[in-house]
């Protein structure tokens, strides 16, 4: 009996002690907790766009023509579109009047600052057809080309002991007379005539006069190679005291320098001239051309040479400083931006041409 009680005592235990672990397990599965709201949850920023960064600007390629008013010309638009409309340091690329204007039309280079349309007619002609060139218009109209002799081969020059030698010289008609006073030195049966650089309009031109005016009986004609040449045999006949007779252009700085005399030619008729040019030169259109890119490329440089225009007075006088001060091309146009400041200022928005006042040495 005592043995029972005691399995049984003990089997009681077991039991109770099973409940006891088995309760906190039971109570796990029976409760069920409340749900619960989420906490609300702020949206991240949207950051902000990056902004696309401007294009950066490329230098603008000028044509570097071979005479000095084109080239203080395309000093003078360099120093704008650098200080005042922030572009790198312009390009020049240096050459003569027909290769330039291929390379313009090819866009190797992409500003021309001094075009002489009919001196060049059939090329720009083209150009302008094929859409490869843009006229902006004139940069000066008030210019001057045509036949021309030292004034003291008519007048003399006492001051330097120079005798008059043609005192009757004053148009084509006196030439014939007057041949041997501009001898050829390569060959003395005729006088010699110094016309248009080889490959320009007006060496056509010239040549074509000189039939018409019945001059090829008298003169050969010498075509140099380059402005530089034209202007270097002038300018030695000229300091020799020499006669000299050729063909030269205005604005230039020999031209505001020598006391030259035209010889005068039958007034400038346009029926005339487009039959055979036995006429005088016309006024020429000296304008400026870009390559057809630059518009989309630097449509504010576009802008400013549009309203690019100086006069023939202005730029002999620039060139004469240029002559006078041995001054670099880059020097001149920094003169002529001191000088012409009421010109150039219009060219130009106020805050543009405060930054290139502000740029000036």
């Amino acid at each position: 009996m005592t043995k029972k009680r005691k399995l049984t005592i003990k089997t009681f235990m077991v039991t109770l002690a099973m409940l006891l672990i088995l309760i906190p397990f039971a109570g796990c599965a029976t409760t069920t907790s409340a749900p619960t709201t989420p906490a609300p949850t702020t949206p991240a920023p949207t950051p902000a766009p990056t902004p696309t960064p401007a294009p950066e600007k490329e230098p603008i390629i000028f044509a570097d023509l071979n005479w000095e008013s084109a080239q203080v010309h395309s000093r003078i638009a360099a120093f704008i579109i650098e200080n005042g409309y922030g572009y790198p340091e312009s390009e020049f690329i240096p050459g003569e009047t027909i290769p330039m204007w291929a390379g313009l039309s090819r866009g190797d280079v992409e500003v021309n600052m001094e075009c002489w349309v009919e001196n060049q007619q059939e090329a720009y002609d083209k150009s302008i057809a094929a859409g490869q060139v843009v006229d902006l218009g004139g940069n000066f109209w008030d210019n001057w080309q045509g036949w021309l002799v030292p004034t003291y081969v008519i007048k003399g020059d006492p001051a330097r002991g120079i005798e008059a030698l043609a005192p009757d010289l004053k148009s084509i008609d006196d030439l014939p007379k007057y041949w041997e006073i501009f001898k050829d030195p390569e060959d003395p049966t005729k006088g010699v005539f110094y016309s248009c650089i080889a490959g320009w309009e007006c060496e056509k031109i010239n040549e074509e006069k000189f039939k018409e005016y019945g001059l090829e009986e008298y003169y050969n004609v010498f075509l140099p190679g380059s402005g530089a040449a034209l202007a270097a045999v002038m300018v030695a006949a000229y300091e020799k005291g020499e006669p000299y007779f050729g063909y030269y252009w205005s604005p230039t700085w020999i031209l505001g320098k020598l006391d030259m005399t035209a010889i005068e030619e039958p007034p400038f008729d346009e029926k005339v001239w487009e039959t055979n040019h036995a006429c005088a030169y016309p006024a020429v259109h000296v304008n400026i051309c870009v390559h057809s890119s630059l518009p989309d490329r630097a449509p504010e440089v576009v802008e400013f040479l549009t309203k690019y225009a100086t006069t023939t007075a202005q730029v002999n006088k620039a060139l004469a400083y240029m002559e006078e001060k041995e001054a670099s091309t880059e020097e001149t146009a920094i003169y002529y931006l001191k000088e012409f400041e009421d010109t150039w200022t219009k060219w130009v928005p106020a805050d543009i041409a405060a930054k290139v006042k502000a740029a000036l040495p």
